[in-house]
């Protein structure tokens, strides 16, 4: 990419693609094209091409999806699957049809199996069954790595897949039905402070430990990669890719670093200020129970996070509080 390039952000107003948008301004990128959810619905097959025909972007990042917590997932099964295949199908073959020059699609780390080995590497995708709770939303971004591979190998396109780890920060999602964990916590918190109760409820036993990505710090990976690497460097060398079956080419974004449920809970106690007592309601599921990325892939490319998890967090409560 140059400074002129055209780029396209496709979910430029959520968590990930407003801080993608947020780095590459900063880099002096300016030449943008974007529509908000209103002005162009993703899985409409006609408006995507119909956009892509009339924009012409040159780069593409893919960060439209439908997310959201355990709750969600759980409860809006085939929407989930549903929404994000026809948001995929539709960006990523737009861009081969009109010879986009790159394109970086987003997925998640709950690709990974239900009881994967940890640290989670790449090539431990689809080695045994997934987490019940986010499967269809799992099986979608499997679909979107396997689609971006196959556009590659077939078409010779330039399409490269990013998964990570569990994000938070500016413009995250706070509702406390289909948020994630973090900005859910944070948000119960405050709101327990303002209202002075004396408990704050939290599903499941606080045993479970996740991994914690800073939003911008995963924005600057995927523009490290976008600048920096091609889908030729994401094919490793071993006994699979020497026989010509190339799996496992997408990239792992993460810290390494993980942290109980129930440590998470009261370092935002204690960042917050809240007072009260953390109840654990051991009722409510608690999905997968280890879940930490090996990002050596990554880091090996040249790249590393910068933010850790007390900071971040103290900058998201910072943000959320100075909306209210």
């Amino acid at each position: 990419m140059n400074k002129n390039s055209k780029i396209y952000i496709a979910g430029h107003r959520g968590l990930v693609g407003s801080a993608i948008l947020k780095n590459l301004q900063e880099k002096g990128y300016h030449n943008f094209v974007y529509r908000t959810h209103d002005e162009l619905e993703l899985t409409n097959q006609k408006a995507v091409a119909d956009f892509f025909e009339k924009e012409k972007p040159e780069y593409v990042f893919l960060a439209a999806a439908k997310v959201g917590g355990i709750v969600a997932n759980n409860s809006y099964r085939a929407e989930f699957i549903y929404s994000n295949l026809e948001i995929q199908n539709n960006v990523i073959h737009q861009s081969y049809l009109h010879k986009v020059k790159k394109l970086l699609f987003l997925g998640s780390t709950c690709i990974y199996p239900k009881n994967s080995p940890q640290p989670m590497k790449e090539e431990y995708l689809l080695t045994s069954p997934l987490e019940y709770t986010n499967e269809p939303y799992a099986i979608a971004k499997i679909a979107g790595i396997k689609m971006c591979e196959s556009y590659n190998l077939q078409y010779g396109t330039n399409f490269i897949s990013v998964m990570p780890t569990n994000l938070y920060g500016i413009n995250d999602n706070f509702d406390l039905e289909t948020s994630h964990v973090l900005p859910a916590l944070l948000r119960k918190m405050y709101e327990a402070k303002i209202d002075n109760k004396e408990k704050v409820e939290i599903w499941g036993s606080g045993s479970p430990r996740r991994e914690f990505l800073w939003s911008e710090d995963m924005a600057d990976a995927c523009v490290f990669i976008m600048e920096n690497r091609d889908f030729k460097d994401t094919i490793g060398s071993d006994a699979l890719a020497l026989a010509n079956e190339i799996r496992n080419t997408h990239i792992n974004i993460g810290t390494g670093v993980d942290i109980s449920i129930k440590e998470l809970a009261f370092l935002i106690k204690n960042i917050v200020g809240f007072k009260g007592e953390l109840y654990f309601n051991t009722d409510r599921p608690d999905g997968t129970l280890l879940k930490r990325t090996d990002s050596s892939k990554l880091n090996n490319m040249g790249w590393k996070h910068k933010v850790e998890l007390k900071e971040g967090i103290i900058k998201m409560y910072n943000w959320y509080i100075g909306k209210k």
